[in-house]
């Protein structure tokens, strides 16, 4: 059995990674036989991948960049958690954000883009996480191939799970093209927002109108 074969089937869905990183020598051999494969589909919708200056190592290009990066959040390993201590006992909410999202619809394949807002309540008495660590945890469970719904409680669960909060709440506001590029062809203004909340957060009508506060502060000052 190929051991791309073999590392698919380890993981359930889509969007999970799988049991262990893959090491480089893997990572070469599944784009090698990805490549194959898309020279297959090429052949299938009469594109001539071999003459065709436009096209000749398209299918080579391709399969680099579903392993190397729109799915390479499948393939390796999350981000390190870089702590530090809370000295000062800090227990009001952070809010961090706009995160850039870029992602790939798992129904049709096409990107999804937007930003990422992260709220953390944390705990006096626990630990504080270096702030570049929510653009590399929302960039590492983008980079696979997701539905909204089910990317907003990977990234805050994962948070969750690393840092113990006392609350956090995710929020994504995205494009997604699968609906801009096909189908209904919307408007590109036409986003998916959906919010996720954890612990105080999710208890706390005040806390959840603070977070949402500063969402709108910080996407219209990026705006600016």
């Amino acid at each position: 059995m190929n051991f791309y074969v073999r590392k698919v089937n380890q993981a359930r869905l889509c969007n999970e990674a799988m049991d262990e990183p893959m090491n480089e020598a893997e990572r070469e051999a599944m784009i090698s036989a990805a490549a194959r494969k898309l020279e297959e589909l090429f052949d299938i919708l009469h594109i001539d991948h071999q003459n065709d200056h436009n096209t000749r190592d398209t299918p080579q290009r391709v399969a680099k960049m579903y392993v190397e990066e729109i799915l390479q959040g499948r393939y390796t390993a999350p981000p390190r958690i870089t702590e530090f201590d809370n000295a000062q006992a800090y227990d009001q909410l952070i809010v961090t954000g706009p995160l850039d999202v870029r992602s790939m619809c798992a129904h049709h394949l096409m990107p999804i883009y937007g930003h990422a807002y992260v709220g953390i309540l944390p705990s006096a008495e626990g630990k504080i996480i270096g702030l570049s660590k929510y653009d590399r945890i929302v960039d590492h469970f983008a980079s696979r191939l997701q539905i909204q719904e089910e990317m907003v409680k990977q990234i805050g669960q994962y948070i969750v799970d690393m840092t113990k909060p006392r609350g956090l709440a995710v929020r994504i506001s995205a494009v997604h093209m699968c609906k801009t590029q096909r189908g209904v062809r919307a408007t590109r203004r036409s986003r998916m927002v959906n919010t996720y909340y954890w612990g105080q957060l999710a208890e706390s009508a005040d806390l959840k109108n603070e977070f949402l506060n500063e969402c709108i502060a910080l996407d219209r000052s990026a705006a600016e």
